[in-house]
């Protein structure tokens, strides 16, 4: 049954963004991430919107949450918060941000952006951050509060012509990756970034209004954008390009049992600052039990087992096709270190068949992250 521009009963206590209307005729099916109601699946083919995310450009409704940390303790506070340092960042710039709990496995993960000298957001997806933070806040002059914010991708090879469209006055000059900036779009305020969920060429678009006018805004972007290509897309569109590029997704990828070493992120953990987790992250297995997989199966379930020798050895994490590469992609978290020096792998598929399974490193391809820093296009062809 075409489902596409029905109006669906949505019985649901999430908050919708304030563009929510914009792709109610779109969409086929919601997701809630951590009380923010999402438009995950659209009546079209995946493949088809993944290949103009790769050859033009996509606007999306995500869920990220933004929490404001302001005050004169705030530098100190997410040092002691963060496994490396965030005081060393300049003013206008973003950071890939974890969070680790006592024992030290991974509480939250996502990106602090420097607004001020005492004023920092922090942009997550799927966890009460908000309790989290209060909770460690004792000792330290800060304010923490949900800014209210939402927050809007535009990700592909056009994005960087449309953030000249759709700034006012055009886009701001020197405006690299991770960068931030304060502007106004449509006479509005909101912050900009030069991030994104696909590891595209793109950026991300933050009303710094509680009350904004999202239609409008959205209205404004999509006239900045119809020149170039761009379309509106669901947010399950990322999901092959963020596995290609080697995104993980907490919740799903990461969690609570797993640490920084576990996924190979110890590149992101300073021990040369305290910070909460630090000693149980000190005498934990440094060894990644994380990593890639190719397979010509079509479709695997999140969460099968990955057999060695016939054993249950790991899990898949996260899988789908790749049009780039022409092949299913996806991740595995193994039970152990050891468990990945295997000879060979399996994996049941949909189809009730036994698939080999290739391990691959992170990410499949762009290593150097040079298609979202400007520095090379990729021609898809797909």
């Amino acid at each position: 049954m075409d489902m596409a521009g029905m109006v669906l009963p949505i019985i649901s206590s999430a908050t919708r963004s304030p563009w929510f209307k914009a792709t109610r005729d779109l969409t086929t099916a919601y997701g809630d991430h951590e009380g923010r109601l999402t438009p995950v699946i659209f009546d079209r083919p995946v493949a088809d919107e993944y290949r103009v995310l790769r050859t033009r450009a996509g606007i999306f409704d995500v869920p990220e949450r933004p929490l404001e940390i302001r005050g004169p303790d705030a530098a100190a506070f997410l040092d002691y918060v963060f496994t490396r340092p965030v005081s060393t960042m300049a003013v206008d710039r973003g950071r890939y941000g974890l969070m680790c709990h006592d024992g030290g496995g991974i509480a939250c993960d996502g990106v602090v952006f420097r607004l001020a000298k005492d004023w920092f957001w922090y942009v997550h997806a799927d966890r009460d951050v908000f309790t989290w933070l209060q909770a460690l806040k004792s000792g330290y002059d800060v304010d923490i509060r949900d800014p209210q914010a939402w927050a809007i991708q535009i990700q592909g090879p056009t994005s960087l012509e449309i953030l000249d469209a759709c700034v006012d006055g055009g886009a701001p000059e020197d405006f690299k990756y991770y960068h931030s900036r304060q502007v106004t779009m449509g006479g509005q305020p909101v912050l900009i970034s030069r991030t994104g969920w696909t590891a595209e060429l793109g950026f991300e678009v933050y009303n710094m209004e509680p009350h904004v006018d999202g239609m409008a805004l959205w209205s404004h972007l999509i006239t900045a954008g119809r020149p170039y290509g761009m379309e509106v897309l669901s947010t399950y569109a990322m999901n092959p390009r963020r596995i290609e590029a080697g995104i993980m997704n907490y919740g799903t990828d990461m969690g609570w049992d797993t640490t920084p070493f576990d996924l190979g992120l110890g590149g992101f953990v300073d021990f040369d600052h305290d910070f909460v987790g630090r000693d149980a992250l000190q005498t934990a297995q440094r060894s990644p039990r994380f990593t890639g997989f190719t397979t010509e199966a079509r479709d695997i379930k999140w969460g099968s087992p990955v057999l060695a020798s016939g054993k249950a050895v790991g899990c898949v994490k996260a899988f789908e096709l790749s049009p780039t590469l022409g092949m299913g992609v996806g991740y595995v978290l193994f039970d152990t270190p050891d468990a990945m020096a295997a000879n060979a792998y399996t994996v049941k598929g949909r189809d009730g068949n036994e698939h080999p399974l290739t391990l691959h490193a992170l990410p499949f391809f762009d290593p150097d992250k040079c298609i979202p820093r400007s520095l090379e296009v990729m021609e898809f062809t797909g």
